[in-house]
């Protein structure tokens, strides 16, 4: 019995022992299903690695990205998926969702030397530069392309710009079919300025593989900047084309496409690209424009408040909150913006122009012209701004500076666009040019202090040796030209200009090589630089208010209401300067009723405006009330009593009254 006892005993134990055996074997198949799926296609998996490379080698990185998670998910056990899936995403900039992939792998047993590389590229793109620089060092030999390529974006970030341009220009030098290493050198050169640099290396990249989304995008960028968005949108589509859901091809598209007008398009586009990325703040600061173009500003606030934190580091975002907020009346907060943004950028004249009004309505008259000053000083200053300048002036009592910034107003043209503004004392702008050996920021700081201290022919003299230095820079070229124009030269300033506006022909660029040329006798180039500009950015507003002004001024009345209507478009009906040049033009053609109302117009908004009012009398007496016309004829000559074409046309009203 006792022996039977103790084998029964035996027998429970080794059962309790087989159920616990079992229960860890059923454990242990769980955690591993629930790991794993029920079928490892290790075949299928290494299909899917093979089409993830294939689509990154033919230039659509999201296809991809796509196919490697194909991988993933037929052999989760598979290291090299993952680290198939870390190159792809990589070539999407997402160095976050790399990391974590390349996590996967080694948990998967990868071999993680031959990936140091591609960690080195994660960590750069999450901007831990020195580990960066850790991982690369590294990585297989195999991958040395690869590895000093980051290693320079490193080197970069890091201020060691030399080395970092050493190791590229050895980099693409070695291996010029390397489409990578072009568009690294193009974006390396263009953060240091080297505008004419970049655009070389990104037509080696599109020589060494225009298929792919980088190259194409890149060659969209540079043209954009050195011709425009209208020749530019072609480079643009090819990338969307190439890969239909690539982010930063999507919004470089909409971007360009709101640049030349097309905003149904561009609405679409960033439709397609908030898809790929939902709530991306880029995305959502693009529809916020369009809704604050459209004129829908509770939208447009809405949807800035979609972007919450994210958007305050970009300034297109403050600037457009400041433009809702004075919408919507809330003054304080528009202030508030507008001044942090003024902070950042001194020059923004946009965001000037806004906190002015702001300032103006909430009865700051001294601040708004404090704020408007750096605009108003110069030639060139808008029409919109003076006069908001002199109404702050009226309100103050200072009548003097008020009249004559209303003078200025009336003129639809504009001046030179003024060069030199601000800067440091002559000794101090000298020590930080030495410090920085000749560097591109502190000489230009050097050359404007030696302006003011009335030295242009050393002002000259550096500038063109800065020029000598960075041939690709644009701004070395463009101080040579404003030293130029302000000695007097303006032919050698125009050449200048024009070497600065083949490497990006923006409206800073324009404006100085027009106003050079046509101070040199250039008449006609000058004409046809305007209007490639125009060509180009059909929405710019300085380049229609010049185009329509010399439109007027030359006898082309009927181009001239193109002109101005274009600008109306953009910018609305309330610029005094615009509605006279309207009624000028439409007078010249006998066009009388829509000359009076664009005239009656203009007086609503400037009835001490004399160039107004003599407009507003011109276009009375075209439409044969001649009572009216001398009556306000004679409100402008007394205004402004040493004008002779007022005088003429008063002289002209009275005598027709009279015969009447």
């Amino acid at each position: 019995m006792a022996s039977s006892r103790s084998a029964r005993r035996t027998l429970r134990r080794r059962m309790a022992i087989g159920v616990l055996v079992v229960a860890a074997l059923l454990a242990a198949i769980f955690v591993a299903r629930a790991r794993w799926p029920e079928r490892s296609d290790r075949a299928g998996s290494d299909a899917a690695i093979a089409r993830a490379l294939g689509e990154l080698q033919t230039g659509n990185p999201s296809a991809a990205v796509a196919a490697a998670h194909e991988a993933v998910l037929a052999d989760p056990a598979h290291g090299l998926a993952h680290a198939v899936l870390a190159r792809t995403l990589l070539a999407l900039d997402d160095g976050v969702g790399a990391a974590a992939a390349l996590d996967r792998a080694a948990k998967a047993g990868f071999d993680m030397r031959r990936v140091a590389q591609l960690r080195a590229h994660a960590s750069y793109l999450q901007g831990d530069a020195e580990a960066a620089l850790a991982e690369v060092g590294r990585s297989h030999p195999r991958y040395a392309v690869y590895a000093d390529r980051i290693r320079a974006l490193a080197l970069a970030d890091q201020g060691d710009t030399d080395r970092a341009r050493a190791l590229l220009d050895a980099a693409t030098a070695a291996r010029p079919g390397d489409w990578a290493g072009w568009v690294a050198l193009a974006r390396f050169r263009q953060d240091i300025g080297d505008e004419g640099g970049a655009i070389a290396a990104s037509e080696r990249a599109i020589a060494a593989d225009r298929r792919q989304v980088d190259t194409l995008r890149l060659r969209g960028e540079m043209v954009r900047s050195q011709f425009g968005p209208v020749a530019a949108l072609p480079w643009f589509e090819q990338a969307a084309a190439r890969d239909p859901r690539h982010f930063g091809a999507l919004i470089a598209y909409a971007a360009t496409l709101g640049d030349i007008g097309r905003t149904r398009e561009m609405l679409a586009t960033v439709r397609r690209a908030e898809a790929v990325r939902p709530g991306d703040p880029q995305a959502l600061y693009l529809q916020a424009v369009l809704a604050a173009r459209a004129g829908r500003f509770a939208l447009a606030e809405s949807v800035v408040q979609r972007l919450g934190g994210a958007g305050e580091s970009m300034p297109g975002v403050l600037l457009l909150k400041g433009v809702v907020d004075i919408k919507a009346g809330r003054l304080e907060q528009a202030i508030a913006t507008l001044r942090s943004l003024i902070d950042r950028q001194p020059r923004n004249f946009t965001a000037r122009r806004l906190l002015a009004a702001a300032l103006a309505r909430s009865d700051a008259s001294r601040a708004a012209i404090d704020a408007l000053r750096p605009v108003i000083e110069r030639s060139d200053a808008d029409s919109y701004a003076l006069v908001t300048a002199a109404r702050a002036f009226e309100r103050i009592g200072e009548r003097d500076p008020a009249a004559g910034l209303l003078d200025r107003a009336a003129v639809p043209a504009r001046g030179g666009s003024g060069a030199f503004v601000g800067g440091t004392n002559l000794s101090a702008a000298l020590a930080s040019a030495r410090r920085a050996r000749g560097a591109a920021g502190p000489t230009i700081a050097y050359v404007r202090a030696m302006v003011r201290s009335g030295d242009l022919e050393g002002a000259l003299a550096e500038a063109r040796a800065l020029a000598g230095r960075y041939p690709g820079l644009p701004a070395a070229h463009i101080a040579i030209g404003d030293v130029a124009m302000l000695a007097r030269q303006p032919t050698p300033a125009a050449q200048a200009f024009a070497r600065a506006a083949s490497l990006r022909f923006d409206e800073p660029a324009m404006l100085r090589l027009v106003e050079a040329q046509d101070a040199a006798g250039q008449r006609g180039e000058a004409a046809n630089t305007l209007a490639l500009f125009v060509s180009q950015h059909p929405g710019n507003l300085a380049a229609l208010r010049l185009s329509a002004a010399w439109q007027l001024a030359g006898g082309e009345p009927g181009s001239a209401i193109d002109s101005f209507a274009a600008i109306r478009a953009v910018a609305g009906n309330r610029d005094a300067a615009v509605l006279l040049g309207s009624a000028t033009a439409h007078l010249a053609i006998g066009e009388t009723d829509r000359a009076l109302e664009f005239a009656r117009d203009a007086y609503a908004l400037q009835p001490q405006n004399p160039m107004v009012a003599d407009a507003y009398g011109e276009a009375l007496r075209a439409s044969g009330d001649r009572q009216g016309a001398v009556q306000l004829l004679r409100k402008a000559a007394a205004i402004a009593p040493g004008h002779p074409g007022i005088a003429a046309h008063l002289t002209q009203a009275i005598a027709e009254l009279r015969a009447s």
